[in-house]
C-alpha cells in the first residue's frame, strides 16, 4: 500500500530526515512517534507531496511521487497540524468549495458532502460558521474535508492537539472507526493516543527511524529483567531487609503503602527467577505476600530508553 526507501530531506546544512525506510499495509493504523522537532512532519509532507524528498521515494498503490505524483496525491486525505481553514465559510459551504477543489464529480458532491459531515458528527453545524466553531468541531471539519474523494489513505498530524479530554476521546474513536475503510498514518508526540489507537508504531527521533514494530513489541523491547512489584504484610524496614537477603536479588527499591502493607521494586540478578526464594523467605519469616506481580513496563519507559539511546539501527 504505502512504500517508503531511503526517504531523506535537508534545510540547509541540518539534515531533518536521514534515510529512512519503511512499508505500510493496507488497513493499518500506524502511529508515527517522536518528539518535537524529530522529523515527523517534514516526513508527513514528502509523503503527502508538499515537500519534495532531497534523496528517497515515495509510492502509494504502484503510484512513485517523483513520476506521477498528482495520482499520487489524489489517494491521500491529510490533515495538517495547522489545520487551515476558511473561518468566515460554513461548513457546508467549505466542505462543498473543497470538493470542487478536489475534482469530485459534481453528481457526487452534495451527497459526498453530506456522508463526510454525517462520518464526522458535525451534520448539526453544517450551517454555522466555521469560526464560531469549537476547537473540537474545527478539527472534525478538517478530518471531513480529509475524507472528501473517498482516499484510500488518511495522514493524521496531530489531530488531538488542543482539545478538551471529552474531544480527545471522541475524535480518537472516529480515528479507529475510519481505519476499516481507510490505511491511517498518524502523527504524535502522545504516548496514549498511540495505545488507545494504534496497531504498529513507528518511532522517528532527529531523523532516523528507530523502532518499527506493534505497540506489545515497544514495551517488549525494554529488558524488565523480570523485575517484580512486591507487597507485603509487615514493616517497610523489616520486608526490605528481608528481600535484601534473599539469594538472587539485586535491588529492591520502596515505592509506597497500599493495602495495608509496603509496596517495593524488586529486580533479580542478571539470569535469575528470585520468586521462589522470596517466597520460601517471606514463608519461613512468617511474612504474608499481599502482591507479587511482574513489573508492567509502559510505552513511556520504552520510548525514552529507545530515543535515548545512541543505536542507529531500526529495532525490530
Amino acid at each position: 500500500m504505502i512504500e517508503v526507501k531511503e526517504l531523506g530531506r535537508t534545510f540547509g546544512s541540518t539534515r531533518a530526515v536521514d534515510n529512512i525506510s519503511f512499508s505500510i499495509a493496507k488497513g493499518d493504523i500506524v502511529g508515527f512517534l517522536g518528539p518535537n522537532g524529530a522529523g515527523k512532519t517534514t516526513t508527513l509532507r514528502m509523503i503527502t507531496g508538499y515537500l519534495p524528498p532531497t534523496s528517497g521515494e515515495v509510492a502509494i498503490e504502484g503510484y512513485r511521487a517523483s513520476e506521477n505524483g498528482k495520482a499520487l496525491r489524489r489517494l491521500i486525505g491529510y490533515l495538517p497540524e495547522s489545520n487551515p481553514l476558511y473561518e468566515e465559510m460554513r461548513v457546508r459551504e467549505y466542505l462543498a468549495f473543497r470538493a470542487e477543489l478536489k475534482e469530485v464529480r459534481r453528481s457526487r458532491r452534495k451527497a459526498e458532502v453530506g456522508e463526510v459531515l454525517e462520518k464526522c458528527d458535525i451534520a448539526e453545524v453544517s450551517n454555522k460558521l466555521i469560526g464560531n466553531c469549537s476547537k473540537g468541531y474545527r478539527q472534525r471539519v478538517g478530518l471531513a474535508d480529509a475524507l472528501l474523494g473517498s482516499p484510500p489513505v488518511l495522514i493524521l498530524d496531530e489531530p488531538t492537539v488542543g482539545l478538551d479530554p471529552a474531544q480527545i476521546v471522541h475524535t480518537r474513536q472516529l480515528i479507529k472507526n475510519l481505519s476499516v475503510d481507510h490505511t491511517v498514518i498518524l502523527s504524535t508526540h502522545i504516548l496514549p493516543e498511540i495505545e488507545a489507537i494504534c496497531s504498529r508504531t513507528l518511532i522517528i527521533h532527529k531523523g532516523r527511524l528507530l523502532f518499527d514494530g506493534s505497540v506489545e513489541e515497544l514495551g517488549a523491547s525494554l529488558d524488565a529483567g523480570q523485575s517484580l512489584i512486591l507487597s507485603l504484610d509487615a514493616d517497610a524496614e523489616a520486608a526490605k531487609d528481608l528481600l535484601l537477603a534473599v539469594s538472587g536479588v539485586e535491588s529492591v527499591t520502596f515505592l509506597d503503602e497500599r493495602d495495608g502493607g509496603p509496596r517495593f521494586s524488586v529486580v533479580p540478578a542478571e539470569g535469575e527467577d528470585a520468586r521462589r526464594a522470596i517466597f520460601k523467605a517471606c514463608a519461613s519469616s512468617d511474612i504474608a505476600i499481599l502482591e507479587m506481580s511482574p513489573r508492567r513496563v509502559s510505552l513511556e519507559d520504552a520510548f525514552i530508553s529507545i530515543t535515548t539511546s545512541d543505536e542507529s539501527e531500526v529495532v525490530q
